[in-house]
């Protein structure tokens, strides 16, 4: 059996940990996933209700990135959370996932220069801190996938317009029933392209230096946590993920003045994205434990973890909490699985993990039998 820490230790992932208001029942985290299932109007589908509430189990969900307004869609299929439609499909996920015992965070975002004419108001061009198109794709319907679209840069004035839609959605979130919000500050969006010298080319007072390209995301922050309180608001960054085509001279001094000035707003949780997304974790050197040092509250990891993993993240203490992507497409009861030892589901052969129409990759991933442990 082994002494109480070796047992402590072994059950780290599965320990009860305080999140603001929150008593989480685990430390581990379903991250938020576009699965691209949204119905007309960028409505939560109605098997959306049981995608989330089949996973409910694990500590804490946070839902896939969700629009902040009609201009912040990159891609088909994606929520939102600015309508009175949006939010009463939210609200019956939630309720559901609530029910079954689960506590659930909704990732909002705007996708800036991450999009497609297609996608925005009367096929304008998609808005980024300065006008320089992305090397990267998106797709659309009956064309599959494009060049995303050359954005304008976003006028100065313009700058609090898009702060207060983030504001907005978070109250907006609140009203659906969710538990916080995860501001989408990480891979090459909106907020992310702010922070970057590749993608911000300004010569205003949100460009340039690194204070200056942090402003962007410290306003949206502000008012976030002005709206819903810190005890709900929390951000995801991905240092030196080189995904969407982000790309930053000197990762390192700009994000620890990231977290040097979010831990005086103190968010309830820093949620961060170690190395290449969905890729190799040591894709460039950085020193993730040198921003963890500058922040007192709730870090979170993410990024190819297996169970041994983020054992040894939150018993050396590098994290708190682990979050788990893809894995939770495929294992809706993926806490119980890991304590068991039990093996993992396989993805379908005929079912992409992303995007999809039916219940089929989506709903019917199988959990454990009361036979199998």
């Amino acid at each position: 059996m082994g002494t109480p820490t070796e047992r402590f230790l072994a059950d780290a992932l599965f320990q009860p940990i305080s999140l603001g208001k929150l008593e989480l029942a685990n430390r581990m985290v379903m991250a938020p996933m576009t699965r691209n299932r949204a119905d007309e109007g960028n409505v939560p589908a109605e098997m959306t209700i049981e995608y989330y509430a089949q996973r409910a189990s694990v500590g804490l969900i946070i839902a896939e990135a969700t629009q902040v307004s009609e201009t912040a869609q990159g891609y088909a299929n994606t929520p939102g959370l600015h309508t009175p439609a949006q939010i009463a499909g939210w609200k019956k996920v939630t309720d559901e996932v609530h029910r079954r015992g689960g506590r659930i965070f909704v990732q909002l975002w705007h996708t800036g220069r991450m999009s497609h004419v297609s996608f925005q108001p009367n096929g304008q061009a998609p808005v980024a801190p300065s006008a320089i198109a992305a090397n990267a794709k998106t797709y659309l319907a009956g064309e599959g996938f494009v060049d995303t679209s050359a954005p304008r840069e976003l006028e100065t004035t313009e700058i609090a317009g898009v702060v207060n839609d983030f504001r907005l959605a978070a109250a907006n979130a609140i009203k659906a029933g969710f538990d916080g919000v995860e501001i989408h500050g990480a891979h090459g969006y909106l907020i992310d392209a702010f922070l970057r010298d590749g993608s911000n080319h300004r010569s205003d007072p949100y460009g340039g230096s690194i204070e200056n390209r942090s402003r962007f995301l410290l306003e949206v922050m502000q008012a976030v946590i002005a709206e819903i309180g810190a005890e709900r608001s929390a951000i995801r960054i991905s240092p030196v993920s080189p995904v969407n085509d982000s790309s930053e001279s000197h990762p390192q001094p700009l994000f620890e003045h990231v977290v040097r000035e979010l831990e005086k707003l103190h968010p309830v949780f820093i949620h961060v994205v170690e190395g290449h997304t969905g890729g190799p974790r040591d894709n460039a050197p950085f020193d993730y434990e040198a921003l963890r040092r500058l922040y007192s509250g709730i870090w979170m990891v993410n990024n190819g973890y297996t169970k041994e993993m983020a054992v040894e993240a939150i018993t050396s203490g590098r994290a708190d909490m682990v979050s788990f992507g893809r894995p939770f497409i495929t294992n809706p009861d993926l806490p119980r699985r890991f304590r068991k030892n039990a093996p993992l589901n396989a993805p379908f052969k005929d079912a992409s993990l992303y995007g999809g129409v039916g219940p089929h990759g989506y709903i019917d991933y199988p959990a454990l039998s009361d036979s199998e442990g």
